[in-house]
């Protein structure tokens, strides 16, 4: 590589070759970059140069680096949504143009925690169904799913019916419909169980989104712990002035 002589600044210059060499394929998402001297000298420019390039890069998220691991290019997320109005991994998934699908890894029927009781809102001991999966975009693991639902509001057969919308399984009885939720989200850089089954590396990131889902009644109805993969989601809001 090298960078042609023309009269802007050179990290101008070594900003646009880098963006060409990303859109080409020379360097693919998650990728990690040459190491800043190999670089310089692929370029023929000095490193003061490659770093006010990398600055810029960096600030228009085209990169990023993890500290004592290197330069990164950035993946493009695959699912933009707003997260204003309530809707299923698989609608959000849809709205990208995409196929959704699902793996199932575990379903358990297993007593009720103290931590359940309290977010469910009940004192009597209870079962419920405990259910693991990843849900895939095209065929690619983009979320790992943990939800958390009362025996109740499941539908018999709730084995055969996972690999769709769990939001459409707990509606298809017809006696409850999912009116609101309360959502708590956090990005985390490590989480074992979701790294692996997301086959994340230490270059990726997590997000954490964690959801109480209440009938149109007011009641508690699944309590989920989903984790996106950060390249692959991005969430937006609309903020209005009040």
């Amino acid at each position: 590589m090298f960078v042609k002589k023309d009269p802007r600044h050179l990290y101008v210059q070594v900003i646009e070759r880098l963006k060409q060499d990303i859109q080409l394929g020379r360097f693919q998402e998650n990728q990690r970059l040459p190491s800043e001297a190999r670089l310089s000298e692929l370029l023929g420019v000095s490193r003061a140069t490659l770093r006010e390039a990398f600055r810029v890069l960096e600030e228009e998220k085209v990169i990023f680096r993890k500290h004592g691991v290197g330069t990164f290019v950035t993946s493009q997320p695959m699912v933009l949504s707003g997260i204003e109005q309530l809707s299923s991994i698989t609608t959000m998934i849809r709205n990208a143009n995409m196929e959704p699908g699902t793996i199932v890894q575990d379903i358990s029927f297993i007593p009720m925690t103290e931590e359940l009781k309290k977010r469910f809102n009940i004192t009597d001991d209870q079962m419920y169904f405990q259910i693991k999966r990843i849900r895939t975009a095209n065929g690619e693991p983009v979320v790992y799913c943990v939800d958390h639902v009362l025996l109740e509001c499941l539908p018999d057969g709730i084995e055969s019916q996972l690999d769709a919308s769990l939001f459409d399984t707990i509606e298809k009885s017809g006696l409850i419909r999912i009116g609101q939720a309360v959502a708590e989200i956090e990005p985390i850089s490590y989480h074992p169980e979701a790294f692996e089954a997301l086959s994340c590396d230490s270059s990726q990131s997590l997000l954490s989104l964690s959801q109480e889902h209440f009938s149109e009644e007011g009641k508690m109805v699944l309590y989920s712990k989903n984790f996106f993969r950060a390249d692959k989601f991005k969430f937006h809001v609309v903020r209005k002035r009040v």
